[in-house]
């Protein structure tokens, strides 16, 4: 009985002030870091003989604090106490969201190779080597008209929708027909 618990003790000795300082720092108050430290400790006289077998003892009293300072956090994590009433919050949509019903009305009326290829590549997302091999052209080709395509695109949108842009290219607003 005495020689199950000697590998475990032998093992917390050699360990037990570099575990408590890892506690420590990782909680800020010693006397929490204590009691996750007595938790590693009675795990580890818990394996008995099964402890001694261990191949790396250091890595499992390490594993265990880190489990134990987990599942503290999990019990006592801090929280905010709510007031009763709460201000409801205004899900503002962004621009370019809202712009679905333009890109659908603006695809129908783009010529049929300009929809078509928008609607393949960029909304259902075929990839351009697919879309190549399905309609007997090169991967240059592809690219060339896809770019076109979107150029044609976004002067319609803009032009129809009256969509603008900002510096970088993003939608910043429109006016719905």
């Amino acid at each position: 009985m005495k020689s199950e618990f000697s590998c475990v003790l032998k093992a917390w000795r050699n360990h037990e002030s570099e575990l408590r300082r890892y506690l420590a720092h990782r909680v800020g108050a010693s006397h929490l870091a204590d009691d996750l430290l007595q938790d590693t400790f009675v795990k580890a006289m818990r394996q008995g003989e099964v402890f001694c077998c261990l191949d790396n003892p250091r890595a499992w009293l390490f594993q265990v604090a880190r489990n134990s300072l987990i599942d503290y956090h999990r019990l006592y994590h801090e929280s905010v106490e709510l007031p009763e009433e709460l201000p409801e919050s205004k899900d503002s949509v962004e621009p370019i969201d809202e712009l679905g019903a333009c890109v659908v009305r603006v695809l129908s009326e783009l010529s049929a190779e300009d929809g078509d290829i928008i609607q393949l590549c960029d909304l259902q997302g075929m990839k351009q080597q697919d879309y190549a091999l399905a309609h007997r052209l090169s991967l240059a080709a592809v690219k060339s008209r896809l770019l076109r395509a979107r150029q044609r695109m976004r002067a319609t949108m803009s032009k129809n929708c009256q969509v603008s842009f900002d510096g970088e290219g993003r939608v910043e607003g429109y006016v719905p027909r």
